[in-house]
């Protein structure tokens, strides 16, 4: 074997028959691939709020608050910030039956722009935009932003904080 000039000689040279390349560069690209998922692929509480949000919309367009709110823990610490701040479970729940009484004063709920960052295993903030659709009679269409502090419990996640404003 002919000896090739080196800048910088390796301390030791590894030379590799063609016949057992080719399984070290599989491993190799497998592993790479592994490694690198992709920076768009949900973790595992990111799917699950994104399921959160999803069965929330759907609960609020069938006009059930009751379900509407099991995203939310059963709990006197609950805490909602609007134009005030309101505390406890059955609070929040009665101020969402109050200030949306009927199905046309709800209209049809969509979040977009949902972002959400893992604060620890047991914590995540997501962050977004609401938008109402209504018709006149039922209030008109209503935007607005929130944050969510969720926290992980047996059942699942469960909203702890929701501060929403309205920004129209």
């Amino acid at each position: 074997m002919e000896s090739l000039p080196f800048l910088f000689p390796p301390a030791r040279l590894i030379v590799i028959r063609p016949e057992e390349a080719m399984p070290r560069v599989s491993l190799l690209f497998v592993l790479a691939l592994t490694l690198s998922a992709p920076s768009w692929a949900q973790t595992a509480p990111e799917a699950a709020i994104h399921h959160l949000m999803d069965q929330q919309a759907a609960d609020w367009n069938r006009g059930d608050v009751d379900a509407f709110m099991k995203a939310y823990e059963d709990a006197p610490t609950t805490t909602f910030v609007g134009k005030t701040v309101e505390y406890g479970y059955s609070t929040i729940r009665e101020r969402y039956k109050r200030i949306y009484p009927t199905p046309a004063g709800m209209g049809k709920l969509t979040f977009t722009h949902l972002a959400i960052r893992e604060l620890d295993s047991n914590y995540v903030v997501a962050t977004g935009n609401f938008h109402l659709e209504r018709t006149a009679a039922g209030g008109g269409n209503a935007d607005g932003i929130f944050s969510l502090l969720l926290k992980k419990d047996p059942q699942g996640w469960k909203i702890i904080l929701d501060h929403s404003n309205r920004t129209n």
